[in-house]
């Protein structure tokens, strides 16, 4: 009898653990997807955790199993994490003092990160190393800079971070810049320096374009989105923000926007913040998901894309709790009958098809 129910019980394990997989059809597909095409991420602050909890000394953290993040390289793999962009972060209170010093430590972090873990991270700044990268079974690492007041109103500052690796720049942060206003000036609570542009805030996007730089505006006010998409010769992005008509939060991009980016063939790379998703402090899966509904009946879903902002946010959904998730939302667009077409554009078809944009824009030197 004993033998009998010890089969008993691992048959029923067995059988329990095929029903779960059979019950999970969506799951199954959305991996095969993302063994195909690389999940690309618009934002992740890792590197300004790297700071703030061990001042970027590398040698006292193993990036493999850190705890007390969203995201580490175990994450990282479960997630099928292709391609980051990491977040090269200098707070709005060094403007004007220390944001390039700032900035350059986050950047440094960012190529240690990967000289340190060279068998799971390498170091990207084309679209070839993205495919090259993924080819390896690596997570592609670039590093993009959030906040225009990193380059000190310097236009050899910004070629400079180019060199360095720099792919996107934030146009601001939470602050206005002597150029380009942010996005609390919509909110009636920071007064508008510049009524969306300033003249050299036209040629730091021109120049942005001229080196092949990606564009980023969110953080920037509404004005600054329509000026920036007008004046830009590439597709810009906003590398971490959702739709205002789900949630009215001015960090998110309204309809018109959304209308006008599509016409430039850019890209919203969606926020998983619990304030931008649900305009409250809890939010769930579904309710991200609802955010990549809209976008794609608005626009079209060639503007769609993951920016998860984790590690840089204190919020983020159930089911969505850290970088290992990412699965979880693919099978739940597939569940609301997102193509496979549409799924693999989401994923990183939609970011490849504007850096390569970008790539071409690009004058040589």
């Amino acid at each position: 009898m004993g033998w009998q129910l010890g089969l008993w019980a691992a048959l029923s394990t067995l059988t329990l653990s095929t029903l779960s997989t059979a019950a999970d059809p969506y799951r199954e597909r959305a991996l095969q997807l993302m063994a195909k095409t690389p999940l690309i991420d618009g934002h992740n602050d890792l590197p300004w955790q790297l700071r703030s909890k061990f001042n970027n000394q590398l040698d006292k953290v193993d990036l493999i199993t850190l705890e007390g993040t969203h995201t580490n390289i175990n994450k990282i793999k479960e997630g099928r994490l292709a391609v980051q962009f990491w977040a090269a972060f200098a707070p709005c209170g060094t403007q004007d003092k220390d944001a390039m010093r700032h900035t350059l430590e986050q950047i440094d972090v960012i190529h240690r990160m990967c000289q340190k873990y060279p068998a799971n991270l390498t170091l990207a700044r084309s679209s070839q190393d993205i495919y090259k990268a993924f080819t390896e079974k690596k997570t592609a690492s670039l590093i993009g800079v959030e906040g225009g007041h990193s380059i000190d109103s310097s236009l050899g500052a910004l070629r400079t971070l180019y060199h360095l690796g720099v792919r996107y720049m934030t146009l601001t942060h939470s602050c206005n810049t002597p150029w380009v206003d942010n996005w609390l000036v919509d909110t009636g609570s920071h007064p508008s320096e510049n009524n969306g542009l300033s003249n050299f805030g036209v040629r730091v996007i021109k120049e942005m374009n001229r080196l092949g730089m990606m564009v980023d505006l969110a953080h920037v006010s509404e004005q600054v989105m329509k000026e920036a998409l007008k004046v830009s010769e590439a597709p810009v992005i906003f590398s971490h923000s959702s739709a205002y008509g789900v949630c009215p939060h001015k960090r998110n991009v309204p309809d018109k926007v959304l209308k006008l980016l599509k016409e430039k063939e850019g890209i919203v790379m969606v926020n998983f913040y619990n304030d931008y998703v649900s305009c409250s402090t809890t939010a769930n899966l579904s309710q991200v998901a609802d955010h990549f509904d809209y976008i794609r009946k608005v626009a079209g879903a060639r503007v769609i894309g993951f920016g998860g902002d984790y590690d840089g946010v204190e919020r983020v959904p159930k089911d969505l709790e850290d970088v290992s998730k990412y699965p979880n939302l693919v099978a739940e667009l597939l569940r609301r009958n997102w193509t496979d077409t549409e799924v693999r554009m989401a994923l990183g078809e939609n970011l490849l098809r504007v850096l390569k944009k970008v790539e071409e824009v690009r004058t040589p030197w």
